[in-house]
C-alpha cells in the first residue's frame, strides 16, 4: 500500500513539475510551415504570442496557449504590408478593413501625393463640400492627428502614412499653377518637418495630377531634403508612366541624389502599348542607379489595368484652381472645343491616359450622382454609342453632370510586363485601392478588383500557378522588404520581440475572385490573421476585433 501511495506521489510530482515547466502564452500556433519573412527556405515549427509581441518562433513543444491553432498543412508568415492603400476614407466608414484583412494585409500605407493632413480650415471645408456617399466629420488638422483619430475610432489593420506633397502645396498655394515664393516654400518645409516629427514615413507625390503637376523638380528636392533629415523616403507616382516614362524616372533619380534620400516608384508600369518596350530601359536605369549607391525601389499591383479619374484624360491647364473651376471651364464652348482637340492629340506635355487606353479600354466605375449610377461598369465606347456622341464629348459631359472626376479603370499594361516586374528583386506590392466590403455604401461603386484581390492574386496566380517567383520570395517582398525600406521597427518578420502581425493561409488554396465585371468578391484561402497579437480573422471570418495601431516613421519624436 505504501509503495502505491509513493508511486502515486511520484507521478503527481512529475506531472506538477512538467506543468510548471510548460510555458504559458496567449496564443500558440503549432505544426506550421514557417516563412519568417527573410526569404529563406521555410521550416517546420510554431509561433508563440504573448500580448502584442511574438515571444517564440520554432520549437514550441513546451508551450501552452489560451488559444491553440493547429496549422498542419498551412503557411505561417508575417502580416503583409500594402505599400499604397487608399483606405484613408473607407476605414472612417468601416474600420474592419475586410477586403485587405482577408488577404493577410496587416499594415496600410497611405500618402500618394495626398495625405489626410496637414489641413487648413479652407481645405477642410472643401473636403466636406465635395463628399459623395461617404460622409464623415473632420476632427483633425495634422497628419499625426488623423492617424491617431483612426486608431481611437477602432480599426483592424495597422496604419502608416507619407506626408503628401500635394497636400502641403494646397495648404500654402491653393491649386494655382505657379512656383512657391521663398516664404511659401519655407512654410511648406515646416509642414513637412512637423509631419515627419509626428511619424510620417517620408514625402509622397503624384505628379500626373493637378495641382501636383505644377510643382517643379527644385520644389520637390527642397521638400525631400526635409524628409531626408529624419531618415524618410521619397515615394512618387512619377510625372509620366507612358510617353515620358524615362524622363520621369530621371527626375526621380535626380531628386534622390540631390536630396540624399531613398526613393520608391509607386505602382511601376509602362503604360500604353507603344511604351511597353520601355521597360527594359527602366530596369536598366534603376539597376545602374542602385549599383551607384542610390536606394531605389518600386512597388506594383498585379493587373494590366489601372484606375483613376477622367481628369487623367484632360489637359492640366483646364484643371487649375480646383474642381469647380475645371467644371466651369468645361461648360464654355470655346474652351470645350480646345480641350477636345488636345484630348486626341499625341503629346509629351502631359499624361493622357484616355488616349493611351482608348474608349474600349476605359470602364466608368464610380459616379457621385444616382442618375448616372446605371452606367457603372460600362466602357466609354458603350456610353458614347448609347448617347450618340464622341468619347471626348461624353467624358466632358460626365464630369459636368456628375460633379466629380468620375472614377475610371484604364487598360494600359501588358501581361508579360506584369510578370517581368514581379520577378524584379527590388519590387514590393500595393493595392492602390481602399479596403472595402461587399455591403452597404461600398456597393454603390465598382472598385478595381485589386481592392479585393491584389495580394492573393500574387500568391495564387503568379506564385502557385505560374511560378514567377517562389513563395518564400513573395512573402519576403510582402513583409520584411517593405518594412526595411520604410525603416519600420519590429515588424515584417516572425522574430522574437517583433509585433505579432501574423497570417496563416493555405498556399494551395489562396485565390482572388474579384473581376472587373464583379469586383466585390472576397479572396479565399487566408485562414487566420493576428494584428498586434489579437485575432482579427478566424477560420476565414472576421472576428470584429480592432487592434490596429499607428506605425511611425524613423523621425517620430516619441522614439526613446
Amino acid at each position: 500500500m505504501a509503495r502505491k501511495i509513493l508511486k502515486a506521489m511520484v507521478v503527481l510530482i512529475a506531472f506538477t513539475l512538467s506543468c510548471s515547466l510548460q510555458k504559458h502564452y496567449d496564443v500558440v500556433i503549432r505544426n506550421a510551415t514557417i516563412y519568417n519573412g527573410s526569404g529563406g527556405a521555410p521550416y517546420a515549427g510554431g509561433v508563440a504570442i504573448r500580448g502584442e509581441k511574438i515571444v517564440a518562433v520554432g520549437d514550441v513543444s513546451d508551450a501552452k496557449g489560451d488559444t491553440e491553432i493547429d496549422a498542419e498543412g498551412l503557411a505561417v508568415a508575417p502580416g503583409f504590408i500594402n505599400m499604397l492603400s487608399w483606405a484613408t476614407t473607407s476605414l472612417l466608414i468601416d474600420g474592419k478593413s475586410q477586403s485587405d484583412i482577408r488577404q493577410g494585409v496587416t499594415l496600410e500605407v497611405f500618402g500618394e501625393g495626398w495625405s489626410e493632413g496637414p489641413l487648413s480650415e479652407k481645405m477642410k471645408q472643401e473636403i466636406l463640400e465635395n463628399q459623395g456617399e461617404f460622409k464623415y466629420n473632420i476632427e483633425w488638422t495634422t497628419l499625426g492627428e488623423y492617424l491617431d483619430y483612426l486608431v481611437e475610432k477602432g480599426i483592424s489593420t495597422n496604419i502608416a502614412s507619407f506626408v503628401g506633397a500635394t497636400t502641403v502645396r494646397i495648404h500654402e498655394l491653393g491649386e494655382e499653377d505657379r512656383p512657391p515664393a521663398p516664404e511659401e516654400l519655407e512654410r511648406m518645409r515646416e509642414l513637412v518637418h512637423t509631419a515627419m516629427q509626428e511619424g510620417a514615413l517620408g514625402l509622397g507625390t503624384s505628379l500626373i495630377y493637378t495641382p501636383a503637376f505644377y510643382a517643379k523638380t527644385d520644389e520637390l528636392i527642397e521638400l525631400s531634403k526635409v524628409a531626408s533629415e529624419y531618415g524618410g523616403m521619397y515615394i512618387s507616382h512619377m510625372r509620366s508612366e507612358g510617353n515620358q516614362l524615362l524622363e520621369a524616372l530621371d527626375e526621380l533619380l535626380t531628386i534622390a541624389r540631390e536630396a540624399n534620400i531613398p526613393a520608391e516608384i509607386y505602382h511601376l508600369k509602362a503604360a500604353g502599348k507603344e511604351n511597353w518596350g520601355k521597360l527594359d530601359d527602366v530596369i536598366a536605369k534603376i539597376e545602374a542607379a542602385r549599383a551607384d549607391g542610390l536606394k531605389i525601389t518600386a512597388d506594383m499591383y498585379n493587373y494590366i489595368a489601372g484606375a483613376t479619374g477622367l481628369d487623367a484624360s484632360m489637359p492640366p491647364w483646364v484643371q487649375e484652381g480646383g474642381f469647380d473651376k475645371w467644371r466651369e471651364r468645361l461648360m464654355d464652348d470655346a474652351i470645350r472645343k480646345k480641350i477636345k482637340k488636345e484630348m486626341v492629340e499625341k503629346t509629351d506635355e502631359w499624361e493622357n491616359l484616355g488616349l493611351a487606353a482608348g474608349p474600349e479600354g476605359m470602364l466608368l466605375v464610380g459616379f457621385k450622382s444616382d442618375s448616372l449610377k446605371p452606367l457603372t461598369g460600362k466602357s466609354l465606347a458603350e456610353i458614347a454609342q448609347m448617347r450618340g456622341k464622341s468619347p471626348q464629348d461624353v467624358m466632358i459631359d460626365l464630369v459636368i453632370e456628375d460633379g466629380s472626376r468620375v472614377e475610371t479603370v484604364y487598360f494600359l499594361m501588358s501581361e508579360e510586363n506584369v510578370k517581368r516586374q514581379i520577378a524584379l528583386p527590388w519590387m514590393t506590392f500595393c493595392s492602390d485601392a481602399g479596403s472595402l466590403a461587399p455591403e452597404g455604401l461600398f456597393l454603390k461603386r465598382n472598385p478595381h478588383p485589386r481592392a479585393y484581390g491584389n495580394f492573393s492574386r500574387l500568391l495564387g496566380k503568379y506564385v502557385r500557378e505560374e511560378k514567377v517567383i517562389p513563395l518564400e520570395e513573395a512573402i519576403k517582398r510582402l513583409t520584411s522588404m517593405p518594412a526595411e525600406n520604410l525603416r519600420i521597427r519590429e515588424r515584417g518578420k516572425l522574430e522574437k520581440g517583433y509585433f505579432a502581425d501574423v497570417v496563416i493561409f493555405d498556399p494551395e488554396k489562396i485565390q482572388d475572385h474579384a473581376t472587373f465585371e464583379k469586383p466585390h468578391r472576397y479572396s479565399t484561402g487566408m485562414q487566420h490573421v493576428f494584428v498586434n497579437g489579437r485575432q482579427v480573422l478566424k477560420n476565414g471570418e472576421h472576428t470584429g476585433a480592432t487592434p490596429g495601431q499607428v506605425v511611425r516613421g524613423p523621425g517620430w519624436t516619441g522614439w526613446k
